[in-house]
């Protein structure tokens, strides 16, 4: 039987679709990971396939067993605090690689059956058209991405300050398009520079200028671009299973962002103005600070029939998920109702938290979503508050002045009682003061979260015997 490319990319893009469908539930994400693993192992067969023998195979081959080793190497081994920056530089790499792709192609290459020079014309403009779109698309989809990448890892970046940033934002876009329309008429090498010099600097500039709060928003909005820019690349080069692929990421990208600004409130030019809108500081809230030791919390735990725990990213960072799990499991055994309550831009990654819990085998029955739960903090007894705080903050529902009002977030303050772990009282990512700390019904436990835990687990176990 004949080789046939075209049926291996069929099923190739069968088994990519299938993959999305399964990652949109945790019991299935593994397999779902595993078909889109095999579907794109099919397309890269097929391809080398296709290509036939050559020395530049042996060089390629080599390309893609050195991929494979470093890239299972650094899955393993990756902390589960820097999933997203791992996100943030596999969205790069498709982004720079789209990039590579439309310089190599701004010289239309016209195929043979190709004889009338009106359609010579037609198609040199749409190639022109597609190579405009994958270097704008696919380098912002770059340097965003490594802006983004520096600012999860607290690298400082130098920042040009515009008086006017809208302006300039404005005006960069306006000259992408001319230097674009200039390109379309002469097709020459110097406007493709141009171009490559102001889609850089528009993506530092953006992406630059967006508050560590909005991040998650932008990793996913990122993913979105090197989707499409994957897509315009595939029809550069004529590939389908390429322009299937990069669809479909660009499309479940462009729909997670929409869900994530809705979550949060906000539309997704607000998030891209960065901070280039000025909000006065909130003031302090006033109030006493009251403070619980671990055997504290032990004692609330032990005389509460619902609890509920919401995390954030201090859980991550205190790698508190395995304490949290036993506790779980501790609570469980004497009768009590423990669920989990996680707001959609819980960390710094959707589905950050879910991750992480499933990563301690937290059975994902008792973890529900923020619209699942928010009804049920009035008849829960004690909330426990691990490493979050833009996601708790009372003042988005309280305070119409506040720099985050409207934002949906957890109402864990219509519980009986808060205890919030953290280390200190700084403000989270969005820099808003949070009057939850100071509550009536509510109390800090400082200090590291999983020693915390820890100790609280001692205590229940203790009284246990």
């Amino acid at each position: 039987m004949p080789f046939n490319p075209l049926a291996m990319y069929i099923l190739a893009a069968f088994l990519i679709i299938l993959s999305i469908v399964r990652l949109s539930q945790h019991k299935t994400a593994f397999l779902g990971n595993l078909l889109g693993a095999v579907g794109i192992g099919l397309v890269v067969v097929t391809a080398l396939i296709e290509g036939g023998w050559s020395w530049w195979l042996v060089l390629v081959l080599l390309a893609l067993a050195s991929s494979f080793v470093v890239g299972l190497w650094r899955a393993k081994t990756v902390a589960m605090t820097e999933i997203p920056q791992l996100v943030a530089l596999l969205n790069s790499l498709s982004g720079l690689l789209a990039t590579i792709i439309a310089v190599n192609s701004y010289k239309f290459k016209a195929p043979l059956e190709l004889v009338d020079p009106s359609e010579l014309v037609v198609f040199q403009n749409i190639n022109s058209v597609l190579v405009a779109l994958s270097i704008i698309i696919g380098l912002f989809t770059f340097v965003g991405s490594m802006v983004a990448y520096a600012k999860l890892s607290g690298i400082k970046l130098y920042r040009v300050h515009f008086s006017r940033p809208h302006l300039a934002t404005a005006a960069l876009i306006i000259l992408l398009l001319a230097v674009s329309i200039w390109y379309f008429q002469l097709n020459n090498l110097f406007f493709i520079f141009l171009l490559l010099v102001l889609t850089a600097f528009l993506a530092y500039h953006v992406v630059g200028s967006i508050g560590a709060a909005d991040m998650p928003v932008v990793i996913a909005l990122l993913n979105s671009y090197s989707g499409w820019s994957t897509a315009a690349a595939g029809f550069l080069l004529n590939s389908k299973i390429l322009i299937i692929t990069g669809a479909l990421i660009g499309a479940s990208g462009s729909i997670l962002s929409y869900i994530m600004c809705k979550a949060m409130n906000r539309s997704l030019f607000n998030i891209l103005a960065g901070d280039f809108t000025k909000v006065e500081a909130s003031a302090e809230p006033e109030g006493t600070v009251v403070e619980s030791t671990p055997s504290d919390v032990a004692a609330l735990l032990e005389n509460a029939n619902n609890i509920i725990i919401a995390p954030g990213y201090g859980l991550a960072v205190s790698q508190a998920q395995y304490p949290v799990s036993e506790l779980v499991d501790i609570l469980k055994a004497q009768g009590k109702n423990v669920r989990f309550a996680i707001h959609p831009v819980a960390g710094r990654l959707p589905g950050h938290m879910n991750v992480l819990l499933a990563e301690a085998n937290v059975d994902y029955d008792i973890v529900l979503g923020m619209d699942e739960i928010n009804d049920d903090f009035a008849d829960t007894d004690v909330v426990l508050v691990i490493g979050a705080n833009d996601t708790v903050n009372p003042a988005a529902a309280t305070d119409p002045n506040s720099p985050i009002a409207g934002m949906p977030v957890l109402r864990v303050w219509e519980a009986g009682h808060v205890v919030v772990f953290k280390r200190s009282m700084a403000s989270g990512y969005a820099g808003v003061p949070n009057p939850l700390f100071y509550r009536e019904n509510a109390s800090m436990c400082f200090g590291d979260a999983k020693a915390s835990l820890q100790a609280i687990n001692n205590d229940l176990k203790n009284h246990a015997k």
